[in-house]
């Protein structure tokens, strides 16, 4: 077995942070994580001078390599420790075609560099960003058959299925002087030598990729200093002041994407501000539920009813002293032109939107089986064809118009600059009735938006949440939304004309993009399994459950004594049952002094901190194990009682357990018979 990091920076690229390699660093990394081989894989560059040093100075095998941004995802790309001039060669075109951070090669350019593929190992970022595009993969071909991920979730999600590629995580590590810890993300490789046949004849099946030595994809290395977690539930458990939210914190600062629960921050007495959250926290309902009445507002917001009617005004004032006036046209006026109005262009926006959705099915390669289903390619053709004809017509129709209108104009201007007579003026009636028919819609709409009525329900964990429509009833409310000190007293005045209310919500310094949040509120309402609502300790258990249940968009879950605010019916009817489903899911590391969580959660994994005193020294150590073993041991091989442990961290020691059980449950229990 081989644990390998494929992937370590030591100079910084125009795609890097500027940084300062330290070869102790890495000399420090790979003694305390026990590595038995590395790849260098600089972006875009590699340094062969610099390549040869760190391989001569280290006592384990090193790869040469190189990320490449290839068609905008990241790939890397690692050698044999052979030839390297020929690499560096290779190398130092792709760091010539490079030249900025948006820059990236073709693929095409790829294999005209490397033009024997197979001759390497290929590594591309798979499910991590930047990742290389699945038509890029396909263009490589069988030359890609692992791919490099972020998480252990993700690690685990692609060995189970099995259109994935097989993963690999690595640290992606830029190492640098006195770093406070070393990442863990390594990959164990069934591998017989460290030679890179032997490594790319292992990535070929998933069956000889691991997360951890001994214990496979079950478990896997969560610190520098050897703490051993499973991928399931672990409980971490130890005395006071101890280091159990130190190892805690320790384990969030070596991932990503990590949901931490920390101790007493779900606490909630105050209405107001618990109201807020799970505003906040359902917000996409009422982004969801709004969005075509934003567009509403974008189009609403471009009609102007007092211009229009100033320029019928206008109109009529002009007709009115032209007819007056009918008897003394002179030569000028009496021209057919002089009062002529415009020809009308046609609109080409939704014909452009349709050739572009048709080239879109014309091009896409993901899915061309489905849409050939229903639509043949022959006539998707035809269709694309005959509907650029169509636009190309209208589009010159437009072009004609256009030149006849701007001849008729200038004809126009020079009739009236010799005409003592009055012109009538110009106006778009059409234009005027569409905007007349649209405010008159949008009044419509918006009254009908306003109605108050329930608009979504959840049920979460034996809790609902109930989101309402509701009128504003005044101007407080809407200087809450807008989360600011802007006054909106006079635009409320207002609020039962919504056209007029939008013209005065435009006086204010709000954003256009934001106007449709003012014109209904959507209040959210969390009621108990009673149907009431809920209490200030419902509200904090109900932060909770929503915490843990948000948990599935992280890759890993970590809870801080959560019985320091619950009671251990809760915690064992609700808490414990959704945090074993969480664990299927993603690692969950639960810190707890509670024989609630501790004992009858059922963990997958113990963890035990305590505190020791070695030759007038205060040490901190970290036991693991399962919790049926007999013994934890921590990683130096030192072994402790896990019944010990047991006793005196879950409950007041093992006399105290058992005198109560004999005494005060066995007195209560006769009693009640």
């Amino acid at each position: 077995m081989k644990k390998v990091d494929l992937h370590i920076h030591t100079i910084p690229s125009i795609s890097d942070r500027e940084f300062f390699f330290s070869l102790n660093s890495l000399k420090d990394y790979l003694e305390k994580l026990e590595l038995d081989c590395i790849a260098i894989t600089n972006h875009n560059l590699f340094e062969k001078s610099q390549f040869q040093y760190i391989s001569d100075q280290l006592p384990i095998k090193v790869f040469p390599g190189i990320e490449i941004d290839l068609e905008a995802g990241h790939i890397l790309l690692i050698s044999e420790n052979e030839d390297l001039d020929d690499f560096d060669l290779k190398c130092k075109k792709i760091t010539e075609l490079i030249k900025s951070k948006s820059d990236y090669i073709t693929y095409e350019q790829f294999v005209d560099i490397f033009p024997l593929l197979s001759k390497y190992l290929l590594i591309p970022h798979y499910d991590k960003k930047p990742n290389i595009k699945p038509e890029t993969l396909l263009k490589l071909g069988d030359n890609i058959f692992c791919g490099e991920v972020t998480s252990i979730r993700k690690f685990k999600a692609c060995l189970t299925e099995n259109d994935k590629l097989t993963p690999v995580i690595f640290s992606d590590c830029r190492f640098v002087e006195n770093m406070p810890s070393f990442p863990t993300h390594q990959t164990f490789i069934d591998a017989a030598d460290d030679s890179l046949t032997a490594i790319k004849g292992c990535l070929f099946d998933k069956n000889k990729v691991y997360l951890s030595k001994e214990e496979g994809n079950e478990f896997f290395q969560a610190t520098d200093d050897g703490i051993i977690l499973s991928t399931g539930l672990n409980v971490i458990i130890g005395e006071r002041s101890t280091g159990k939210t130190y190892t805690l914190e320790k384990i969030l600062n070596g991932f990503e994407n990590v949901k931490y629960i920390e101790q007493f921050s779900l606490l909630q007495n105050d209405e107001e501000k618990f109201k807020e959250l799970v505003t906040t926290r359902h917000s996409l309902v009422s982004e969801n539920y709004l969005k075509e009445f934003k567009d509403v507002i974008y189009s609403i917001n471009d009609v102007d009813v007092k211009t229009n009617n100033q320029n019928v005004e206008k109109y009529l004032d002009s007709l009115k002293k032209f007819a007056s006036e009918s008897d003394k046209l002179d030569s000028f006026s009496k021209c057919k032109l002089y009062n002529e109005t415009k020809f009308d262009l046609d609109k080409l926006d939704t014909l452009d939107a349709l050739i572009k959705a048709t080239k879109i099915l014309l091009d896409n390669t993901e899915y061309k089986n489905i849409i050939h289903k229903h639509i043949p390619d022959s006539n998707l053709k035809k269709l694309f064809l005959e509907l650029i004809e169509t636009y190309q017509e209208k589009h010159i129709k437009n072009l004609e118009k256009g030149f006849i209108n701007d001849l008729s104009e200038r004809i126009k201007d020079d009739l009236k600059i010799r005409s003592s007579s009055t012109s009538i003026e110009d106006i778009d009636f059409h234009k005027i009735q569409i905007d007349k028919i649209k405010v008159d819609k949008f009044e419509e709409i918006t009254k009908k938006l306003q109605i108050e009525k329930n608009i979504d329900s959840k049920e979460i964990r034996g809790f609902k949440v109930i989101a309402k429509t509701k009128k504003y009833t005044g101007a407080i409310q809407l200087q809450k939304k807008s989360k600011s000190k802007l006054i909106f007293s006079e635009a409320f005045n207002n609020y039962n004309a919504p056209y007029k209310y939008l013209v005065s919500l435009r006086s204010i310094a709000i954003e256009e993009t934001d106007y449709y949040k003012y014109f209904v509120d959507i209040e959210y309402k969390t009621l108990n399994k009673h149907g009431f609502p809920v209490s200030g300790g419902e509200r904090s258990e109900f932060n909770l459950l929503h915490e843990i249940s948000d948990a599935l968009k992280h890759d890993i879950l970590l809870i801080d004594e959560p019985e320091s605010s619950f009671d251990n019916i809760f915690l064992k009817n609700e808490v414990n049952e959704l945090i074993k489903e969480m664990s299927k899911e993603i690692p969950v590391i639960v810190v707890t002094h509670n024989s609630t969580i501790g004992a009858s959660i059922k963990p997958d994994y113990l963890v035990y901190t305590t505190k020791m005193i070695e030759k007038d020294e205060l040490i901190y150590k970290v036991f693991f194990g399962h919790p049926m073993s007999k013994t934890l041991k921590n990683s130096d091989g030192e072994e402790i009682q896990n019944i010990d442990i047991l006793f005196n961290c879950l409950e007041a020691g093992e006399e105290a357990y058992y005198e109560r059980q004999r005494k005060a449950y066995e007195i209560l229990k006769n009693r009640k018979s």
